[in-house]
Formats: C-alpha cells, structure tokens, sequence
C-alpha cells in the first residue's frame, strides 16, 4: 500500500473514532444543534423588529438564516481545536505516537470528522429557519452549492484552530483565543445587517471580510437576496463565490503543513 493509501486509510480510521465519540458523549451534539436554534431564534424574534428590512431588500428572517449558518459552522470550528488540545491534554496523541500511523492522519480526521458535526448543525438550523418563514427559492443544485461553501469555509477554518490548538496545547486557552478573533469577525459582517449600514471603515473591512462574502455567497444561492437591490462597490461582495474560494484555498495552502508540522512537533515530545 502506497503512504498516500496509508495516510488516507489512517485518517478514516481517526475520523470514525472521533464520531464515535460524539455518539457515547451525546451532550456535545445536543449542545452543539442549541445554540443554532437559539440564535435563529433570538435574531427572528427578538431583534428581527427592530431591524426590520432595512436596506436588505427581502424579509429580515430570509435576509438572517444564511448569517446564522456562517456564523455557527466558523464558532463551530474552535470544536476541533479543543478537541484536539484536550486529547493532547489527556495523553491520547501519546498513544497513537505508539501505533503505526501516518502523522497526518490525527489532524486530518479530526477535520474531516467536524464535517459531521457541521451537517447537523446546518440541518437543525434549515429545519428552523423552515419553520420560522426562511425559505429556498432557487433550484435544488444552487442550494447544494450554498451548503457546500459553506462546509468549505468551515472545513477551512478548522484547520486554523488546529494550528492554534497545537500551539497553545490547552482546551481553556483555545477556547479563548478563538473567542477573541471569531466573535468580533463575524459580527463585522453582513451576517445580521447589511454592510451599508456600518460606519465607513467597518464598512470596508465588512465588505472584504471573508465571512461576508460566505454568507452573501449562500443568500444569492438560496435565493434571499432583492435582485433590485444595490450591490456593493467592493469586488468581494460581486463575487461572493470566487472571493470565498479563494480564501478556502489560500487558509488550504497554509494551514495544513502547518498544522502537520506543528502536530508532528508536539507528538515528539
């Protein structure tokens, strides 16, 4: 068997352990869909009078479901790195150092496992927004492409909090330093409100912040977007698709040997 069949078969071998995991530990999944259905309906209900439909062209709850999906698969990405920092923690990588193992296969099965993670996630929250007056106004393969982006971007962040889980090497600090960059990153988006109305600089950095165009990317997709409405002057926000793919390639291309080589690291200790 050629490494790269190794290094693939090892990686399934990981990635089914890790869903295994969630299934004995039940409360991770049951928290995890919670808080998807708490934001839907938090902004749907809560804050969705006040805002209203200014300057988004449609229904505030169709305008606010593809916000709320980008937002909670990138928040959904820190699971990867605590995860990966708790099985540092609890001396787990110390024993798969032990087996013969392609090094890559621990990081990239967590990866990939944090996929499934996601598919619920979206799912819960689809049924939700279904259920709250959201709805898919274009063909069944623009709406596959609209979840596929969106796995794609969180696929990418995951492994950016796996480098930061590999460095910082606790679940506690992870948690918090992913808090600090994400939170801000997705609120400063057009995830909730139209990037029109910020103020000029957080409007430009809105317009060219890769979580606006993932959620632009999935509202043109399924549909909830005015096609009267103005689109911004910001060349992200005219081609939310490539700009998004662009980033998955870029995080991609740096974050993965980087991450391999910082797990290769810390196994070696």
């Amino acid at each position: 068997m050629s490494a790269v069949a190794e290094a693939v078969s090892d990686a399934a071998v990981i990635t089914r352990r890790n869903l295994r995991k969630i299934l004995r530990v039940p409360d991770v999944l049951v928290f995890t869909t919670l808080s998807p259905i708490m934001f839907v309906l938090l902004f749907a209900y809560v804050f969705g009078g006040a805002i209203g439909t200014q300057d988004t062209g449609v229904g505030y709850r169709e305008f606010l479901i593809a916000g709320v999906f980008t937002q909670t698969v990138v928040f959904g990405s820190t699971f990867t790195g605590y995860s990966l920092a708790e099985d540092l923690q609890k001396g787990i990588i110390d024993r798969f150092r032990s087996l013969p193992m392609s090094t890559s296969s621990v990081v990239v099965g967590r990866t990939v496992s944090d996929i499934g993670i996601n598919v619920v996630s979206l799912f819960v929250m689809s049924v939700t927004g279904l259920i709250v007056g959201w709805r898919i106004r274009t063909s069944v393969l623009e709406a596959v492409a609209a979840y596929v982006l969106i796995l794609l971007f969180a696929f990418a962040i995951s492994w950016i909090m796996a480098a930061v889980a590999l460095t910082v090497r606790t679940p506690e600090v992870v948690n918090n330093a992913s808090f600090i960059v994400i939170f801000p990153l997705t609120f400063c988006a057009n995830t909730f409100v139209s990037t029109s109305t910020l103020p000029g600089p957080l409007e430009t950095f809105a317009n060219w912040n890769p979580v606006s165009s993932v959620t632009q990317a999935a509202r043109e997709l399924f549909g909830n977007v005015d096609p009267d409405a103005p689109v911004p002057d910001a060349w992200p926000m005219q081609h939310p698709e490539v700009y998004t793919l662009i980033w998955v390639v870029i995080i991609l291309v740096v974050f993965v040997p980087l991450s391999i080589r910082l797990y290769q690291r810390a196994a070696s200790r």
